[in-house]
């Protein structure tokens, strides 16, 4: 009886070795990468003017990618539960430094100031 216990619990423990199931459509990591990057825009472009629709903002950069909204947000939470977001946002990081290369000297000015320096910055 003990030998049939012990069965049932290790095919319970090797059977549930994923938390999530992969998305049926996937975003790619780089794709994810770019739309974090244009929404951190968006997001920006909000802070400046107070008038501008964010929703509406954020509506037009799935688009532009040809992602809906629900395949966003399953590939959003399967990357997070995968731990893959922290290599994600550091390329959006990067894309949007070569958007604006004066951003990296921004920032590097802003840590100076405060004192922590993000990861991917230092060399």
């Amino acid at each position: 009886m003990k030998r049939l216990l012990l069965l049932f619990v290790l095919m319970f423990v090797f059977s549930c070795t994923d938390y999530i199931d992969k998305p049926e459509r996937l975003v790619s990591e780089e794709t994810m990468a770019e739309i974090l990057a244009e929404l951190s825009i968006n997001d920006q472009a909000s802070v400046n003017f107070q008038n501008t629709n964010m929703e509406a903002g954020t509506r037009y950069v799935l688009k532009t990618y040809q992602v809906k909204p629900a395949d966003f947000t399953e590939s959003f939470k399967y990357y997070v539960l995968k731990q893959k977001m922290k290599g994600i946002t550091e390329e959006a990081q990067k894309l949007l430094l070569k958007k604006d290369p004066k951003a990296e000297k921004y920032i590097q000015d802003k840590t100076k100031n405060n004192g922590v320096t993000p990861p991917n910055l230092e060399n």
